[in-house]
């Protein structure tokens, strides 16, 4: 376990163990969310996928009293009380447990004196709490640091396992948390874990299911299959610093340019991303996830529960004029809103299955969490002064991402405050802070008048912001930006150094008529019959595409005798056909 940082003038650490009852036993199958952040949590590392928040503590609180309201958090929501029956190296649990009564403990730091920045030193407890895995089948979903000083709460610093939370269930909870230290009334329980599971198990519940998946299967086969295709793009993840803007113009801006169009803010706020995105990419279209959209219906508003799974937009930005835009993006956003529940296991299926026929590897690359309607975590939270800057960029500490575009929107009136975390590589840090205050500058000129889209230039004068200059080699195919060169050094390195060559043949004029045509030596003598073969090809390719967004598997594969060069200047083909299909090749030995 990794200790938590402690400040100095710490006087001990203890532990405590609070006892909670009042629930009722229950179990039954997972929901969909549970499943989708069940698969990541035995994938992934527990910092990456465990998440975090801190609480304030009113002055005053006596510590029973805080480990009281603690308990009865517990009591409440079954989600604080559910474990998931599970054997290492099993299958996936696919059953949650809800306990009518248990304990969880409760680590107290004490000091004499906090440090000068006592949330900052908050923060840090909070996020070395998550540096531990929870045990699914048995562990608590908190893991909780109260910070005091002279044996007086003063913060809660805690961890939690995305299995049960996600951050907006952080935020309802920390509201909970401050109204049972004030003695306010609680609302009502809206739905429980149990409760969505069992309505995902209706036939209609199933419908949508398949709805959703329907949804993505159309973007995912038409779609760019990584926004960032570009020289430096590579690898799935990225230590990325994270960059805070919070701008009163922004504010004003967008409160404006809603009222000009008749738009909701939300709408022009991710119109306006959307295309800045677009814009600076070179994409047609803008693929992004959309993950807190499936709290939009009201029930599940204040649910406490993960419901992280994607809501996934496909954007057209195709449009003369940003009002023309933003009379599509609403319904867009809507339709991938719809479509945000899904079994996650039968998705990856999906995109196992559409990735391998298109020969291309769907990348996350772009996400716009839009938490300010939500209720929010502390990191969420107004600042404690009233400042409020014109225009403020802050940088923080760095994350590993498996994306390359990360915007969370914390707050849009009066200031407008939002972080964004970019793939460095791609975005230095003048072309990040660009970026935020583009957004800034469109959103002002959207507020004047309708601002024209039909050509990159006037939105480059209105943001500042460049699109991508891709060199002579790239081009597109089938929606994707592509580097023949890479896809041949992709092969090459995935068919053990063989030599290869890749041509773009087709139309020149019309993507729709591109096809990538790789040609690879081969020696007759030395090649073991029916070894290379082009579904062998295609499917040692497929292996190594994560991580390279500018490749894209080649249409047809050619075996050639000798140097890999076009047939017209082969001596002879030796065997030839499609991997991306049933189609069997064609052998001319």
């Amino acid at each position: 376990m990794t200790a938590a940082p402690v400040a100095d003038g710490v006087t001990g650490a203890r532990t405590l163990t609070v006892r909670y009852a009042g629930g009722g036993a229950r179990r039954g199958p997972v929901t969909m969310g549970q499943a989708n952040m069940i698969r990541c949590i035995l994938r992934d590392e527990p910092d990456s996928i465990n998440i975090h928040d801190v609480w304030p503590v009113p002055d005053g609180t006596a510590m029973d009293a805080a480990l009281t309201a603690l308990a009865e958090l517990a009591a409440r929501h079954e989600a604080l009380r559910t474990t998931f029956p599970y054997e290492e190296g099993g299958t996936a649990p696919a059953e949650q447990v809800v306990a009518p009564a248990g304990s969880f403990t409760v680590t107290v730091l004490d000091h004499d004196a906090l440090p000068e920045d006592p949330d900052t030193y908050a923060e840090a407890v909070a996020r070395s709490a998550r540096d531990t895995r929870f045990r699914l089948d048995l562990d608590f979903p908190l893991r909780l640091r109260i910070i005091a000083r002279a044996g007086r709460p003063v913060r809660v610093a805690l961890a939690a396992s995305h299995a049960v939370t996600d951050g907006s269930a952080l935020g309802v909870l920390r509201d909970e948390w401050l109204a049972l230290l004030a003695g306010e009334p609680l609302p009502p329980v809206t739905v429980t874990p149990l409760d969505l599971a069992a309505e995902e198990h209706t036939p209609a519940g199933r419908r949508r299911s398949a709805d959703s998946l329907a949804h993505w299967e159309g973007i995912l086969r038409t779609g760019p299959q990584a926004m960032f295709a570009e020289d430096g793009a590579a690898g799935t993840e990225t230590d990325t610093p994270g960059l805070t803007l919070r701008s009163a113009r922004g504010g004003r801006a967008l409160a404006a340019a809603a009222r000009r169009t008749g738009a909701l803010p939300g709408t022009v706020l991710l119109t306006a991303w959307c295309v800045l995105t677009a814009h600076r990419a070179g994409q047609s279209v803008c693929v992004a996830a959309v993950p807190t959209s499936n709290r939009f219906r009201p029930k599940l508003a204040r649910s406490v529960s993960t419901l992280s799974q994607d809501a996934l937009l496909g954007l057209d930005v195709r449009a003369p004029s940003f009002d023309a835009l933003l009379a599509k993006a609403w319904g867009a956003a809507m339709n991938a809103y719809r479509h945000s529940r899904f079994d996650a296991l039968a998705l990856w299926e999906l995109i196992g299955r559409v990735t391998t026929e298109r020969g291309s590897q769907f990348a996350r690359d772009a996400v716009f969490n839009d938490i300010s309607a939500l209720p929010s975590t502390l990191a969420g939270a107004t600042a404690p002064d009233a400042h409020t800057p014109e225009l403020e960029l802050a940088w923080g500490e760095a994350q590993s991402l498996p994306t390359r575009l990360l915007t969370f929107v914390y707050q849009t009136e009066p200031v407008l405050r939002l972080a964004t975390w970019a793939d460095p590589v791609l975005f230095p840090r003048p072309a990040a802070e660009e970026l935020a205050t583009g957004l800034v500058r469109l959103l002002e000129a959207v507020a004047e008048a309708d601002v024209p889209l039909d050509a990159p230039g006037p939105l480059t004068e209105v943001t500042g912001v460049r699109p991508v200059e891709r060199g002579p080699e790239w081009t597109r195919v089938d929606g994707c930006w592509v580097s023949p060169a890479a896809v041949a050094a992709a092969l090459t390195e995935a068919l053990g150094g063989r030599p290869v060559e890749v041509v773009v043949e087709g139309a020149d004029g019309d993507e729709s008529g591109r096809r990538l045509t790789a040609y690879i030596g081969a020696d007759e003598r030395t090649w073991p019959d029916g070894a290379l073969t082009p579904e062998a090809a295609h499917t040692a390719l497929m292996a190594a595409l994560p991580g390279r967004p500018g490749v894209l598997a080649p249409h047809r594969y050619v075996f050639v005798e000798g140097p890999p060069r076009h047939p017209a200047a082969a001596r002879r083909i030796l065997s030839e056909g499609t991997g991306r299909s049933r189609e069997m090749p064609h052998d001319h030995r």
